[in-house]
């Protein structure tokens, strides 16, 4: 199916998604309104000065907890967020682990199909349309619910994948993990004509050419990388297979890590597992192939632990990949090795840091064989003994951590409460701009909406858009401006 001339079927699917919505009991809660639906799939307003003309849709357990992870997950082609919502899984791991999960819809008005548009640069580059839209989902959750901002993920189907390729790249500050299932590399096409090329065949691009494309997607950045999890069936004649492969070169080269696998493995469903191990020794990049299936994600129906989802259109009976990438992510804090009972580790606390480093110490735990350390849900270390020092850390950046208890059969139990390190060192000066809105905008520091102009990050009303009006604007984190006309 060709995502982008399929035109009037898409606006069907639009219709249609609409009166799914319905059905659903989705309403659209003013803020005050949100806490009491929680355990509801809901509709959210005002999000945002909303540049990518998104909806933003959201679902939390009851008596969720501070400083809880946060997932983001874009439907594909022809799909809404209630949809993937009722098929995908991730409500299933969200009540049993305890996360926020934020689903992104996209419609006909900006694309035939409702697809994301990850082949369009004004729609999926940082700061810019549909990827700052959900970013500003992204911060409207954090506020709401108290996440943790060091364990925010994105994953994302087909188009959705795409997107989520772009997202990453965007925003490796703010996405600590990715999956793309069924989906496309990032910056794989910057217009619509190139799409077709990147979904029917492969590029001929060096893992390094790839990695580029996502080291220019914020350039100067020098932080951690987003761990991916790549998802793609072998049979899929939509995307074709050959993404997962330039997907899987696109981010080992980003890590610096090479395309040797470091362990292989085969899962239910026909699926093979490959991981790609950073520094650390844990798995920065994962691929999963599913031998046999086509385009879509895939589920596993059933009442297993590691069974989710309902099959219907583009939502394959394969295997629960929500909670493999689930488990990727370390949202279950446990790392893969199962369902431990230790107890969580007491008196964790940071002793030290550098510029470049963070030390932790915490207290023994009776019938612990060794010790997973987590930095901001991803799992960076594994000690034997009640120490661990943290390294490869930006200077001035804060860090949150966790540490779980793993036993003889390699299964950790309950993590600790989480604490925060802080590296020393000067953050940058922030960087001042001083210009008229229109070139504002141009620049990818602003945007516009109504006729006005609203700085990028703080949203603040900036004036009307046009070359009359000059303000200076005041990058204070990356892409977060504020007004500082009277000196930055």
């Amino acid at each position: 199916m060709r995502w982008h001339t399929l035109r009037g079927f898409g606006r069907r699917a639009a219709r249609a998604a609409a009166l799914g919505a319905l059905a659903a009991g989705l309403v659209t809660l003013a803020p005050a309104a949100q806490a009491e639906a929680a355990g509801t799939l809901q509709q959210v307003a005002n999000f945002g000065s909303n540049p990518g003309n998104l909806a933003m849709y959201e679902y939390a357990p009851a008596n969720l907890p501070a400083n809880a992870p946060l997932v983001v997950a874009l439907h594909g082609c022809t799909q809404s967020a209630s949809d993937y919502h009722s098929h995908s899984g991730w409500q299933k791991f969200a009540d049993q682990w305890g996360f926020a999960v934020v689903y992104p819809q996209t419609g006909a008005a900006n694309n035939s199909l409702s697809c994301f548009s990850w082949f369009d640069a004004s729609k999926d580059s940082r700061g810019k349309g549909e990827a700052a839209s959900v970013v500003q989902m992204v911060d409207h959750a954090v506020a709401q619910y108290g996440s943790d901002r060091g364990r925010v993920f994105v994953t994302g189907l087909s188009a959705g994948g795409g997107m989520t390729a772009d997202l990453l790249a965007d925003y490796p500050d703010v996405f600590a993990g990715g999956a793309v299932d069924s989906g496309l590399p990032a910056q794989c096409a910057t217009t619509q004509a190139a799409a077709s090329g990147c979904q029917y065949s492969g590029q001929n691009l060096t893992p390094k050419q790839w990695g580029d494309k996502v080291r220019a997607s914020y350039p100067g950045y020098t932080g951690p990388w987003p761990r991916v999890a790549i998802w793609q069936g072998s049979s899929d004649t939509t995307v074709a297979p050959v993404n997962g492969t330039e997907l899987r070169d696109q981010w080992t080269d980003v890590w610096g890590i090479g395309q040797t696998p470091s362990a292989t493995r085969t899962l239910t469903g026909n699926t093979t597992e490959t991981t790609y191990n950073g520094s650390s020794g844990t798995p920065a990049v994962a691929l999963f192939s599913v031998s046999g299936m086509a385009h879509g994600l895939a589920v596993d129906p059933g009442s297993g632990a590691d069974q989710c989802g309902t099959t219907g259109a583009y939502y394959l009976d394969a295997i629960c990949s929500s909670y493999h990438t689930a488990k990727f992510w370390g949202l279950d804090q446990s790392d893969g090795g199962g369902s431990g009972t230790l107890p969580a580790p007491s008196a964790v606390t940071v002793t030290a840091t550098t510029d470049t480093t963070a030390t932790l110490t915490w207290n023994a735990v009776a019938g612990a064989a060794s010790y997973a350390v987590y930095r901001g849900g991803a799992k960076v270390g594994a000690p034997a003994g009640t120490a661990y020092t943290d390294t490869g850390l930006s200077a001035g950046t804060t860090y949150t951590y966790t540490v779980a208890a793993v036993d003889g059969t390699g299964a950790a139990g309950t993590a600790s409460a989480p604490v925060t390190a802080t590296t020393t060192g000067a953050t940058p000066a922030p960087k001042c701009y001083t210009d008229n809105n229109y070139n504002q905008v141009r620049a990818g520091r602003a945007h516009q909406s109504g006729g006005y102009t609203y700085a990028n990050g703080s949203n603040q009303n900036m004036g009307l858009y046009n070359v009359a009006i000059t303000h200076t604007l005041k990058e204070t984190s990356p892409a977060y401006f504020v007004i500082a006309d009277s000196g930055c």
